[in-house]
């Protein structure tokens, strides 16, 4: 039987948490192996387990696999979380590749100079209400149904659930015009796996603040 995945990346959310929820939301065990200085990077460059050199970085079935995207769509075709034929894929990609956007804005945020970050803040909020949730919203509307694609669970919903509790992170109140997304939160975040995820001492990490900003300035020196 193969082993548990294992991650590869800093202790913190980054480009890995959306690879962490899609694990947990299928229900599968992964082990981590924290990057915490500059030399355990350079140690995977140079053991020569990195293609581009860059991480996330996920062993899984045999294979180390770097770019988050090509990590992702693995994990979802793998454990059925990507549609039963080509249209429905199209439809999940598209939905998350919307919510990749959001999630990228808000990733990056702590980053930013701090006399920026008042203005790139009320930017968020106004891409989530008017550009992001907005498509989310009429979907559920137009189908009628609990999830985002196919009437069943897919990457897409594990992604929008992740980017909405990031927004609210920003502003607690955001969804408040977006009735069937509050309901769609309220779903998805009761469904088993998920729900375990989302309990204090699970694998999901905290909101990146300025200490972790500060050591991952330090590991790839930027």
């Amino acid at each position: 039987m193969a082993g548990k995945p294992k991650l590869h990346y800093t202790k913190g959310r980054g480009k890995m948490e959306s690879i962490r929820w899609l694990l947990a939301a299928a229900g599968v065990e992964f082990e981590e192996e924290f990057i915490e200085t500059k030399e355990d990077l350079e140690k995977l460059r140079n053991d020569g387990v990195l293609l581009f050199e860059q991480v996330p970085m996920v062993e899984i079935d045999g294979m180390k696999m770097v770019q988050t995207r090509a990590i992702l769509s693995y994990i979802a075709a793998k454990y059925n979380l990507y549609g039963k034929d080509l249209k429905e894929r199209a439809w999940i990609d598209m939905y998350v590749e919307g919510t990749t956007d959001l999630m990228g804005m808000i990733m990056y945020l702590p980053f930013q100079p701090a006399d920026t970050k008042e203005k790139n803040l009320a930017l968020i909020i106004e891409r989530a209400t008017s550009r992001y949730f907005p498509v989310y919203e009429k979907a559920l509307k137009d189908h009628g149904q609990d999830y985002l694609v196919g009437n069943k669970l897919s990457w897409a919903d594990v992604h929008l659930l992740e980017a909405i509790l990031m927004a609210e992170e920003c502003k607690p109140d955001v969804l408040s015009a977006f009735p069937l997304l509050q309901a769609f939160k309220g779903r998805i975040s009761n469904i088993p796996t998920i729900k375990k995820f989302l309990q204090p001492g699970s694998q999901r990490k905290p909101p990146t603040d300025e200490k972790f900003v500060a050591v991952v300035r330090k590991i790839f020196n930027i």
